[in-house]
């Protein structure tokens, strides 16, 4: 694997007074897998956008092969993203077009290809996943997991270096779930690309993971193997991995205490 394929830099981001990434820094090597652990609002996802360039730090640097993500002009950066593959929560698939015309969406917009390619192209990328027998099929016709499968389809139309995952796992049943964790992993490997996986579903993410970064209060609380991380006796990380009530994150946003708030004396 080589180094620094992907690198995030002393990244700041936040929405005036509110911090949402403080001084983020992480490595992602070429070939890995790449799991963003941590409660709801924690950044995880504001880090995938920060990566694709829709949005834009603060301070810190975001490198890809090589190339400063926010320096670039725009055709530069729409050229870079054509080497990110992004798979959306719920797959976000395109509702008037079937399942092939969703992958062919990517080869039609980004490439030059004739049509007959296309369709050669489009019908290996649903084979990979699966559901060559489903092209012709309309979204509605498709069940959660499936529309998953052929979101993660498109996300590969392009063979890009690297695919990111927004929450790949909600809402599916657990056979469906176990059969999208193993195809990340297995087409990583397979495409020797890099891959990105934001989830709240510790057991299939630390199963497919080389590497896990655990973010709470803007900042990496933890980070390491998904062995590691089970063997961690960090308070803050083992309430998150076993789900715990009780513990240092606490459940209230912080506010003033309530009768000072509803304008209560003593």
């Amino acid at each position: 694997m080589t180094p620094d394929f992907l690198v995030l830099d002393q990244i700041r981001f936040g929405y005036r007074e509110r911090v949402i990434l403080r001084d983020i820094s992480l490595r992602i090597a070429r070939g890995s897998v790449v799991a963003l652990i941590g409660g709801s609002g924690s950044g995880k996802t504001t880090i995938l956008r920060l990566i694709g360039g829709q949005l834009r730090p603060q301070a810190g640097r975001v490198v890809f092969e090589g190339h400063d993500v926010h320096s670039l002009q725009r055709d530069a950066l729409y050229a870079l993203r054509r080497r990110m593959g992004m798979m959306y929560q719920f797959g976000a698939l395109f509702t008037d077009l079937t399942a092939f015309g969703n992958v062919a969406f990517p080869l039609r917009e980004n490439t030059r290809l004739p049509e007959a390619m296309i369709r050669d192209l489009v019908l290996m990328k649903l084979n990979a996943v699966g559901l060559r027998g489903a092209a012709d099929l309309q979204t509605r016709q498709l069940s959660g997991g499936m529309a998953r499968r052929v979101a993660l389809a498109r996300a590969i139309a392009l063979d890009p270096p690297l695919i990111m995952y927004d929450e790949p796992f909600t809402g599916l049943d657990p056979v469906s779930l176990a059969t999208i964790a193993q195809l990340v992993r297995r087409l990583n490997d397979a495409l020797g690309s890099s891959s990105i996986i934001v989830s709240h579903d510790i057991a299939q993410t630390f199963a497919i993971a080389d590497y896990v970064y655990f973010l709470a209060n803007g900042s990496i609380a933890a980070e390491g193997t998904p062995e590691q991380m089970r063997n961690s006796d960090d308070p803050l990380l083992r309430q998150f991995l076993d789900g715990a009530v009780e513990g240092p994150a606490g459940f209230h946003y912080p506010a003033a205490p309530l009768a000072e708030d509803l304008g209560l004396r003593r």
